[in-house]
């Protein structure tokens, strides 16, 4: 995130104040919608936005036509949640293309643990370990202790210096927007894109793939007008969460489905408190090896991932279908600027009419038909 923001034109201290505001946003969004729907809805800031900014340097390095681009992208989510029809077709999408994206997302995060034993065994090995011993002895705790681990061995091997960097005493900056026609066509425009296809989308599929469905419209308006505000304090994007909301979704956050909001509240609370030390949080992470972060995820996402591999394939008659997404999704392909989750619905989407087109629907009524379980019918 800090790469992205120095990358259009921010200095240090309108970086770190980015990174403060969309912590201080998410974490009230998590509070506030999760709250009152009853629903575990998670929120993150965009992270193909952010990829999109750090390859975006070449478009501008005026931070405030930046800003600008970041308030224009607001307001198309906020007319994109206005729009019903279209906040609808989000959310309707099969359960099996859904599974597949969301095991094609988490697919590649899980294997890092596997990558970072081996290029960081000093670092890695005991954070494993610790996952490991306590998934037998105390699942809930496997993860948190993990974590835990992971920040100690970066504390003890980097030193002290990142505790005295400029960035780790971060303000809120106010950057007045510029609005550059090119900067928002170039830059506003493909964050937008980036943000509903890359996060918005896989985060209403994660909560299907775990029984929730819950109202596009407050959270895409809610979403768009939190982007907005934070916008001029160099916020670039917020949105549903996709991996983390996998996390608070599923059955390892509580037995209960009706109870697994207190998760994502909780998360909100902990994203106010971490934006209190945003600057810290960064430096740390910055003078961390990025594969020990992402490993520290794919332990914890596990669990989600064998769920999605079971929904993407229990039925089938939708199983190579559900087998292209996961594929052309766990690709990480980016084509036009967009990322590999929104192709893979592509990929699914056709593959699925194609093969579905003038069939009558299969009968899957366990009574009436008990071997298809098996075999799909040649009908």
């Amino acid at each position: 995130m800090i790469a992205g923001l120095h990358a259009v034109g921010a200095n240090d201290a309108q970086a770190a104040s980015g990174l403060l505001a969309l912590c201080l946003l998410v974490g009230l969004i998590c509070i506030i919608l999760p709250w009152y729907f009853k629903m575990p809805i998670s929120f993150a800031w965009s992270t193909p936005g952010a990829a999109l900014l750090v390859a975006a340097g070449s478009t501008t390095n005026n931070f405030a036509a930046a800003v600008g681009a970041f308030l224009v992208c607001g307001v198309l989510i906020v007319l994109t949640g206005l729009w019903p029809a279209l906040g609808r077709a989000i959310t309707r999408i099969p359960k099996p293309i859904a599974s597949a994206m969301l095991a094609g997302i988490l697919f590649p995060i899980c294997l890092t643990p596997v990558t970072a034993a081996v290029e960081q065994p000093a670092l890695a090995l005991p954070v494993i370990a610790v996952w490991l011993i306590l998934l037998r002895l105390a699942p809930r705790w496997a993860v948190p202790a993990a974590m835990v681990v992971a920040a100690l061995g970066i504390a003890l091997t980097a030193g002290t210096a990142w505790l005295t960097s400029p960035a780790s005493q971060p303000a809120l900056v106010f950057t007045a927007p510029v609005f550059d026609p090119l900067v928002i066509v170039s830059l506003g425009l493909p964050l937008f894109i980036v943000t509903m296809a890359g996060q918005n989308v896989p985060g209403f599929v994660v909560m299907s793939t775990f029984g929730y469905r819950p109202p596009p419209q407050p959270i895409l308006i809610g979403s768009g007008i939190v982007t907005a505000v934070g916008s001029v304090f160099g916020a670039h994007a917020i949105n549903l969460a996709a991996i983390t909301a996998a996390l608070m979704a599923s059955p390892e956050a509580h037995p209960e489905k009706s109870k697994r909001w207190v998760a994502t509240v909780t998360s909100g609370v902990a994203y106010l408190v971490l934006g209190l030390g945003a600057g810290f949080a960064a430096a740390l992470v910055a003078a961390s090896p990025p594969i020990l972060i992402v490993a520290v995820a794919g332990l914890a996402l596990l669990g989600a991932l064998v769920t999605s591999l079971t929904g993407a394939l229990d039925d089938p008659h939708h199983r190579i279908t559900a087998i292209a997404v996961f594929l052309v999704t766990a690709s990480g392909i980016a084509l036009l600027g967009i990322g590999s989750a929104f192709w893979g619905l592509v990929v699914g989407g056709i593959i699925m009419f194609w093969l579905n087109i003038g069939r009558p629907k299969p009968d899957l009524h366990p009574d009436a038909h008990p071997d298809r379980s098996e075999s799909p019918s040649p009908a």
